[in-house]
């Protein structure tokens, strides 16, 4: 069995159990319209799907509902920003609003945030500049059980430490270039496993370090209570960019990287290096329209492959998604569907 809902019902039940958990009216919507948008966007990995994580994470005591974005420093083009342990859909966009009313003031800001919970999917914050025309780069870590291997090793030792890039263009939607540096988001193989799917080769090794198809390797403990691990995207390319979002989002913003033995603990937190340009200050901004709209449209007259309809660039799979599924609804699995459920009981609140 399965679900499919409207988006403002489902962001509605959302929101009563993000209420229960603790968070104020404002927040608990805010939290849930950003779920509701991943799935809308086609992420049903960064979507719905988490909340029964949130709702733990907040028992545990490593989510802290109603907590605020807190400045560290502030030089005017540089902060050091701190979440609190905050709901990431807050204070990732706390952040990215302080950081884009200074890239609009200064031309330019770089800014990192330590310590944000889950932030969910990355392209929301470069939607966020490129609405103002801004130019955004974000490299982050994850701190969570680390679930994907290095190049040629053999267990999880990093997470899924996402990179986006987001580029204005003038007179169309925005490009928005937004992965994770593993081969497949670890919130993918959850959506999978709880469908009952396989996935394709090279996606997976189980806890003995051998390929498989099964997702089930890491979202569920194996027979001697080891996961499997995800690979990175590109062999050795891949691993690079994850470990250099690892270095920029936890080191050098203070939130810390992964060097421990995996634990059960349900609470996942991020860090974030993010640089803002406003080509309107750079004084390249004619240029930078022209020459954007003519290399799109050069990539458009690229003829079909095979098996593709059309040339696409990052983004507009997303946007095609939304309005897709505004009109048709979002398609919940039933095991997910549980979950939520299993969530909204914890904390007093029946969905039906």
């Amino acid at each position: 069995m399965s679900h499919t809902l409207k988006a403002d019902h489902l962001q509605a039940t959302v929101a009563r159990i993000l209420e229960a958990a603790g968070s104020s009216p404002a927040e608990a919507r805010q939290v849930a319209a950003n779920l509701v948008l991943a799935n809308l966007s086609g992420h049903d990995s960064h979507g719905v799907g988490m909340l029964p994580r949130y709702v733990d994470a907040v028992a545990e005591g490593g989510l802290k509902p109603n907590a605020a974005v807190r400045v560290n420093l502030d030089i005017g083009t540089l902060m050091g920003l701190d979440g609190q342990h905050g709901y990431g859909q807050i204070v990732g966009v706390q952040a990215m609003e302080l950081g884009i009313a200074r890239a609009k003031q200064h031309g330019s800001c770089i800014f990192t945030l330590a310590h944000a919970h889950h932030l969910g999917r990355i392209g929301h914050f470069a939607e966020m500049a490129t609405a103002q025309g801004l130019v955004s780069m974000h490299f982050v870590n994850v701190l969570s059980r680390p679930v994907v291997a290095p190049w040629g090793g053999g267990d999880g030792r990093f997470g899924t430490n996402p990179c986006c890039i987001g580029i204005p263009l003038s007179g169309a939607e925005p490009f928005v270039l937004d992965y994770a540096t593993s081969r497949v988001a670890q919130g993918k193989m959850r959506v999978a496993h709880n469908k009952g799917e396989r996935v394709p080769d090279g996606y997976l090794i189980d806890e003995n370090g051998t390929p498989t198809n099964d997702p089930g390797v890491v979202v569920v403990p194996q027979g001697n209570g080891l996961f499997g691990a995800l690979m990175t995207f590109g062999e050795h390319k891949g691993y690079g960019m994850a470990v250099a979002c690892e270095l920029l989002g936890g080191a050098l913003t203070g939130g810390g990287t992964w060097h421990r033995q995996a634990d059960t603990a349900r609470t996942v937190l991020n860090g974030m290096l993010t640089v803002l340009i406003d080509p309107a200050k750079l004084g390249t901004q004619k240029s930078f329209d022209e020459e954007a709209r003519e290399f799109v449209a050069w990539l458009r007259q690229s003829p079909p492959g095979q098996g593709f309809e059309e040339v696409q660039i990052a983004g507009e799979p997303e946007r095609k998604a939304r309005s897709a599924r505004r009109k048709d609804g979002i398609w919940v699995d039933d095991a997910t569907w549980g979950e939520i459920v299993a969530a909204g009981a914890k904390v007093g609140v029946q969905v039906s």
